[in-house]
């Protein structure tokens, strides 16, 4: 069997370790793995790497009682070598040298010198492990009894994202994802289950976030597999949950891409909008590419590329969206639908007055273009006449601008502070 958790080793045969479960959340995952000791003892050796990433105060042994835990660091495999000749790699030639210190690579010579070398120029007699230079962790139980459990813990290592594509063409659009599972490690997972989980989740007492070291080292790709699809499991206590049963192999510093939702929408509309404040100065500039849709599944929050033809139209992020929940976003200025907003003063009093809003639109576009204005009027108390008041306290214009054509709107804004 392939070290099952490469992460995850026992030593000198005290206990023994199976594939492991993992539960992704955006910012870290909880590894569970079931283990177990035929002594009581069970040594639990985990790699600097993964150590580094270990959420502190989060390593836990379930199933398992113990009177006590304690944790060392230990060397890295070069330590085990010292004092014993390596090959040097020199100048075109080999000679056999004393490795002194693993930690900075001192050796001594043929000549009796001592000098630091480069790890790439030493080769040994055995293959080395992965992560030769790389020091370990080493925590030892002392259990009450010998048995079975779960080790888990949890890591900042692993993380997962949604990507969605907005497909846009004339009046149809088609919404997709991509579910993005990394391992900032440089040690691979074997994995039984997954789960993933949308939402926030705070954990306490994180420490500071640490990456693992990448080596720019030439790697053979690893080969594609099918490792089916991700299944919706419903919710838990308000986060979005979803799994997969294959096994599979996560590698270090990869990111496995699997399809994810193919939600349908069950609205979708583009318009011209422009989002303001109430001024009595008049203005003028262009309206902004906005979109609105709803969709038939709950959508976790993560980057949205829209393209509309089959270009790139821009892109946005999309925030936790509940099942049949409206989504509106801007990707920038429309420079084809332009406004001028006019102002006329109707009257004036010590605690506001009424004003008089005129917008003129005018589209260079081939097609009609609705255009949607919201404009935030501050005031103890507004009246409007002309516009919808909408949920945010703004005068609310919609307009439907012909192709190629022009169209304005009025409407009357009567602003009381009385009693301010």
């Amino acid at each position: 069997m392939k070290h099952a958790l490469t992460a995850l080793t026992a030593a000198a045969l005290l206990g023994t370790a199976s594939a492991a479960d993992l539960r992704i959340y955006s910012s870290f995952s909880e590894v569970r793995q079931p283990v177990n000791s035929s002594s009581q003892q069970f040594v639990l050796t985990l790699p600097q790497d993964v150590w580094n990433n270990l959420i502190p105060g989060t390593l836990d042994l379930d199933g398992l009682s113990f009177t006590s835990a304690v944790q060392s660091q230990q060397g890295n495999w070069l330590k085990s070598l010292e004092g014993q000749q390596v090959t040097l790699r020199e100048d075109g030639r080999e000679t056999l040298v004393t490795l002194v210190r693993s930690g900075d690579l001192l050796i001594k010579d043929a000549s009796g010198k001592y000098r630091t070398v480069a790890y790439s120029q030493l080769s040994f007699s055995a293959p080395p492990p992965k992560n030769p230079q790389s020091a370990s962790q080493s925590v030892t139980y002392a259990l009450t009894q010998a048995g079975s459990g779960t080790l888990s813990y949890l890591t900042r290592g692993i993380t997962w994202s949604p990507r969605y594509t907005l497909k846009a063409s004339g009046s149809s659009a088609a919404l997709s994802a991509l579910a993005d599972i990394r391992n900032s490690t440089a040690q691979d997972y074997d994995v039984s289950a997954t789960e993933l989980f949308a939402g926030d989740v705070d954990i306490q007492g994180s420490g500071p976030q640490t990456f693992a070291r990448m080596d720019a080292v030439m790697a053979a790709p690893a080969p594609a597999a099918s490792m089916g699809k991700l299944a919706t499991l419903g919710t838990v206590n308000g986060l979005y949950r979803y799994g997969l049963s294959n096994a599979y192999t996560l590698p270090a510093s990869s990111t496995i891409t699997l399809p994810f939702l193919t939600p349908k929408l069950t609205s979708f509309e583009r318009y011209a909008g422009l989002d303001t404040y109430f001024s009595v100065q008049g203005s003028q500039g262009t309206l902004n590419r906005s979109y609105r849709l709803k969709a038939d599944q709950n959508l976790p929050g993560g980057q949205l590329t829209v393209r509309e033809d089959g270009r790139i139209s821009g892109q946005t992020s999309l925030q936790e969206t509940a099942k049949g929940e409206q989504v509106e976003f801007t990707l920038g200025r429309d420079p084809d639908v332009r406004y001028v907003r006019s102002v006329q003063t109707v009257s004036t009093t010590k605690n506001g007055g009424t004003y008089k809003i005129t917008y003129s639109f005018e589209s260079s576009k081939e097609r009609a273009v609705r255009a949607e204005v919201n404009e935030r009027v501050g005031g103890r108390k507004v009246t409007l006449d002309g516009a919808t008041s909408s949920n945010e306290g703004a005068a609310s214009l919609r307009v439907d601008i012909p192709a190629k054509g022009e169209a304005s709107r009025t409407f009357t804004v009567t602003i009381d502070n009385t009693g301010n």
